[in-house]
């Protein structure tokens, strides 16, 4: 992996392949591996002709961590991803995010729209203006002494992950506590490139594609069938509406 340092993070970031360029920007205690190399992403958009940078983001992987949640704001969090493709002095990319990675994609498309040529939200729909739920659960889960005495099934669920990641559990709690800021149904209405919004149809945390699609100008819902959070990242129906989606919106035309 390369890195570079923005706003006091170091950040680890890969650049593979050539032909149009895709960010990929990763979910909530993933990785950029565990989210995009492992289920195979990487490779498949690399065989179809593009070239494809993902991040690690800060608090995770091999970027630097931080305990502090001002931290974490997905403006700032979009900000290491628009300073990466500063640094390697690319104008604009197809941007790919999945779950919290698809919101700071949303807010990177928000406050640096000329980067942004197309948008590919995965595993979020209209939770990104309503809401995903108590996840003040999952902090706590995280933080917890004892993971036998995790009540919650979701909080479970994110600590199992964080702990199997090898995460900083500290620098995720405080993660979790900022990254969520919500989008406006106003903000929604005005990221105008073309947008795919993908989600497990037995996905119970990102909520409908539909309804987020309907407050965009330019946006296309995709049920990711029979999956659910967890498993629609590496469905082979949403890799294949995925290049489609890219096909259809080459950067010299979006």
């Amino acid at each position: 992996m390369q890195s570079f340092t923005h706003d006091g993070f170091e950040l680890a970031f890969i650049d593979e392949g050539h032909g149009d360029p895709v960010l990929l920007i990763h979910g909530f205690a993933s990785t950029h591996y565990v989210n995009w190399v492992a289920p195979g992403w990487v490779k498949t958009l690399r065989d179809a002709g593009y070239r494809v940078i993902a991040l690690d983001n800060r608090g995770h992987g091999k970027s630097a961590k931080s305990h502090d949640k001002a931290d974490y704001t997905p403006v700032r969090m979009a900000g290491d991803a628009a300073a990466l493709l500063d640094h390697l002095d690319i104008g604009r990319v197809h941007v790919f995010g999945y779950s919290m990675g698809a919101r700071i994609s949303a807010f990177l498309a928000l406050e640096h729209p000329d980067k942004v040529a197309s948008l590919i939200f995965g595993g979020l729909g209209i939770g990104m203006v309503e809401g995903v739920g108590e996840w003040d659960e999952i902090a706590e889960a995280l933080l917890a002494p004892d993971p036998e005495a995790i009540v919650s099934p979701r909080g479970r669920m994110f600590r199992k992950f964080a702990d199997q990641t090898k995460s900083d559990r500290q620098a995720l709690a405080a993660c979790i506590a900022t990254s969520r800021e919500l989008l406006s149904a106003e903000q929604a209405a005005r990221i105008v490139q073309p947008t795919l919004v993908a989600v497990g149809t037995a996905d119970d945390i990102a909520g409908s594609p539909e309804a987020l699609a309907a407050l965009m100008p330019d946006a296309t819902a995709f049920a990711i069938e029979r999956r659910d959070h967890m498993l629609a990242v590496g469905d082979r129906t949403f890799k294949a509406r995925a290049l489609a989606f890219l096909e259809e919106h080459p950067l010299g035309r979006s």
